[in-house]
């Protein structure tokens, strides 16, 4: 019996490398809602909440409710990102039959639930994404990192996906990768009720996840803007 085809190396070249800069490639806002334990107090009481990773076969960990925040919640976030970013509206994407779009839900994942995973936001649905983290006694290392990867060299080399890629899978032409490749170059800590916000295209990944019980798990909300 043949053995099956190895998987084909990472075209690390088609990756740019853009020095993250605050104010460009990243925002923050400290104390983004007015009322951030009333957000997270009605997420924990809902029923509807749907299994990820490992439960089942999804690529994000954990699990998920939508809507996370109400229109009048999410509205001065939205304008908050338009006026950081200097774009002048929100466009919804042009969903394809295989997409789904997880803006404004929130997510619990627990410590044995979920693991680094660098990775970008598909261009095709977003052209900024957010995290607004929910959990009081969060520690500060389990914010948002950003990476670069490192070829078999040891050079360093890009952290965003070029215009022409949907994503960082196409740009690699593979998903599978080594468990080296990826080097952090910079990470955001979690604060509660402190909004991140990045362009989607730079290669990202939870930092680490926490806790047991759904109550002591990592909570965040999550957005996805494709604006202009």
């Amino acid at each position: 019996m043949k053995p099956p085809p190895a998987a084909p190396q990472p075209q690390l070249n088609r990756l740019v490398h853009r020095p993250l800069q605050p104010g460009r490639d990243y925002w923050v806002l400290d104390d983004a809602l007015p009322d951030p334990m009333a957000v997270r107090q009605r997420a924990l009481a809902r029923q509807d909440w749907v299994l990820g990773a490992p439960h089942r076969p999804e690529s994000w960990p954990g699990m998920r409710i939508q809507p996370g925040l109400t229109p009048e919640e999410l509205a001065p976030l939205e304008r908050w990102m338009l006026a950081q970013t200097g774009c002048r509206k929100v466009y919804a994407p042009q969903v394809g039959a295989g997409d789904r779009i997880n803006h404004n839900c929130v997510q619990l994942v627990g410590v044995d639930e979920g693991a680094v995973k660098p990775h970008t936001d598909s261009r095709a649905l977003c052209s900024y994404a957010a995290v607004l983290y929910l959990s009081p006694d969060t520690p500060p290392h389990a914010g948002t990192s950003f990476f670069r990867v490192r070829h078999p060299d040891g050079r360093l080399g890009g952290n965003c996906v070029p215009s022409r890629f949907a994503n960082l899978v196409e740009a690699l032409g593979t998903r599978f990768v080594p468990p080296d490749l990826f080097v952090e170059e910079a990470a955001v800590d979690a604060r509660f009720n402190r909004l991140l916000l990045y362009r989607a295209d730079r290669i990202h990944s939870a930092s680490g996840y926490f806790g047991e019980a759904p109550a002591e798990r990592r909570m965040t909300a999550v957005f996805f803007w494709l604006a202009r």
